[in-house]
């Protein structure tokens, strides 16, 4: 590669590498053993969410040395720093999953404040868990830099022992930590001995990378594809190939190439890259959570992209990648398969591709499609002509019950069983249910209420994994729905509602609800309501005694149930790209 020259004059790294009065900031840099080339070159941040939380983030920092080197190739100067993660599997069901949701902020504001506080010029950024990768998107968007994400990669399935004490279904399947919280309510229920519970936990994830399923990560690594800020294919290969390393270093050549085309983040993330990435949700069956994350996304961007914006693409947008959870495949079948190339490249079939969008090689989506050669399988990708539904994967609700939005995944649940009517049996809080399902002290029929776990009143929008699976577990995921203010796990299945708008914190009608309140629960509609008059409710309004008092009176948790937003505009806690005074990169 020819060597390149950069000019320096109209990079932020300038303040800290030209001209004599900076003569202290590069003695720095040769304590660090640069260069003087290397301190004139750009600057490049190499992110990561590296830490020894879980499998997830592990092996982030071996494929940061692939990065730096591809930066280095192309004549630019890497340096890496991290931020942090809070883990969902670990945070699982207990009150560590108040962090998680409000680590998403702390790995934006922390890239933020570093990329700003040294004058870095450009970033690569590489995540691996649910909350890390939109927030590691959102921080790209935010400064406008050059940019280019890399996920991780996920973990391999996991195989059960064949042996007698693990039951069947179990036996014939790949496992992920879904099949493992799935596992405890089968536990509860008294249908999984110790031994075989013992034996599952020690294979369901063998190895380094993310939940295997279309979870969060897996979903919001589709979506950095989609939306442009990652290089075609580099999010599918699992965590311990090494060919990872190559996507690394490609991914650390093309933040230069960014650099030297001054093409940067909100470039490439734009009204319309998002609509692209709500597609990829939707047609992969992918986590509800993404209808919190690409509103934030856009928010950086100054971009006004709601949750009801994210689910008309969903409504219209055939569902036809066969994915766990509402499915059978793992992301590892997904790569196997061509990966999400090929997936957009059915959805361009049907015209539901914006194909001008530029992405971080350069090249346009439309360029990169022309360039796949693989086509569906028909068995983990199915044609679009012939989709598993019609419709998405993921759908958006309204009602008198949810009238900021709400959704729902109905991925791998028939039509005739999307419409769920029963009463309600309203819990102030998760532990409260959890509990209840754990004794069994529910009906079939009734529709579960879990209020009080929104962003502010959480705080937290704590995520209820442990107590669907728990549901499910049971045998009862067909025979309850389950709504909240809080979140549902991209692992989560059966019929259960999340994102439900205004909060209960706020005084949402979802506060107003008292056990026996019959709810409709209409995926095929888009309704959300409870059988109460407007008159009904403002009576209950009126009465109401005002938000659950927390125990989170100082602290991070506190600032952030301070800060945050509206969940339908991505539960965001700053003003956003609208608001922008400033260019981070012209200061």
């Amino acid at each position: 590669m020819l060597k390149r020259k950069f000019d320096k004059s109209k990079l932020p790294s300038r303040h800290v590498t030209e001209g004599p009065e900076r003569a202290p900031h590069r003695s720095y840099y040769y304590a660090m053993g640069m260069t003087e080339d290397e301190i004139h070159q750009p600057l490049v941040g190499v992110a990561t969410c590296w830490n020894e939380a879980a499998p997830c983030n592990i092996a982030l920092n071996r494929q940061a040395q692939a990065v730096k080197m591809g930066v280095k190739q192309a004549f630019g100067t890497p340096r890496e720093f991290t931020t942090i993660t809070v883990t969902d599997g670990i945070a699982m069901g207990h009150e560590g999953m108040r962090s998680s949701l409000a680590s998403r902020e702390a790995i934006a504001d922390t890239v933020e404040l570093t990329m700003r506080g040294h004058c870095y010029d450009a970033i690569v950024g590489l995540a691996g868990c649910d909350k890390s990768l939109p927030g590691m998107m959102m921080a790209m968007v935010r400064l406008n830099v050059p940019s280019v994400f890399i996920y991780g990669g996920s973990i391999l399935p996991g195989k059960a022992p064949q042996v007698e004490e693990i039951p069947e279904e179990f036996r014939t399947r790949d496992l992920t930590v879904q099949d493992m919280f799935e596992a405890v309510g089968k536990h509860q229920n008294n249908e999984l001995s110790d031994a075989a519970l013992d034996m599952l936990e020690r294979v369901a994830c063998p190895s380094a990378g993310a939940c295997g399923g279309q979870f969060t990560a897996n979903t919001m690594a589709c979506v950095s594809e989609a939306i442009g800020l990652a290089l075609f294919n580099s999010s599918g290969a699992p965590a311990p190939y090494e060919s990872r390393d190559q996507y690394g270093e490609a991914s650390g050549q093309a933040v230069m190439d960014l650099i030297e085309q001054n093409i940067r983040a909100r470039d490439i993330v734009t009204r319309q890259s998002l609509e692209n990435a709500a597609r990829v949700v939707a047609c992969t069956g992918g986590s509800t959570n993404a209808g919190l994350h690409l509103p934030a996304i856009a928010h950086e961007a100054g971009i006004e992209f709601y949750l009801e914006d994210v689910c008309e693409i969903f409504r219209d947008t055939p569902y036809f990648v066969d994915l766990k959870p509402g499915g059978q495949y793992v992301a590892k079948d997904l790569y196997d398969a061509g990966g999400l190339p090929v997936v957009m490249k059915e959805l361009r079939k049907a015209g539901l591709i914006h194909e001008d969008c530029v992405t971080a090689s350069t090249r346009s989506i439309g360029e990169e499609l022309d360039m796949i050669a693989r086509e569906a399988d028909g068995q983990v990708i199915y044609p679009i002509e012939n989709p598993i539904t019609k419709t998405g994967g993921v759908v958006g609700l309204k009602g008198n019950l949810a009238t900021e939005g709400a959704i729902v995944k109905v991925a791998g649940i028939p039509s005739q069983h999307q419409r769920f009517v029963g009463p309600a049996r309203v819990f102030e809080c998760e532990q409260d249910a959890f509990e209840a399902v754990q004794k069994r002290e529910y009906k079939e029929g009734e529709v579960i209420v879990i209020r009080n776990e929104g962003p502010a009143g959480g705080p937290g929008m704590r995520e209820m994994l442990a107590t669907t699976a728990a549901l499910s577990g049971q045998g009862m995921g067909k025979k309850v729905a389950l709504i909240t203010d809080g979140r549902f796990s991209g692992a989560t299945r059966g019929f259960c509602v999340g994102h439900v708008g205004p909060e209960a914190y706020h005084c949402g009608p979802i506060a107003l609800l008292k056990d026996g309140d019959v709810i409709t629960i209409d995926a095929i509609t888009g309704e959300l309501s409870v059988d109460l008059s407007d008159e009904d409710l403002a009576a209950r309004k009126e009465a109401w005694p005002g938000p659950r008092e927390t125990i989170y009176a100082s602290g991070a948790l506190w600032k952030y149930a301070q800060l945050v937003g509206d969940i339908y505009k991505g539960a965001v806690t700053h003003p956003g790209g609208k608001a922008d005074k400033h260019d981070y990169m012209s200061l």
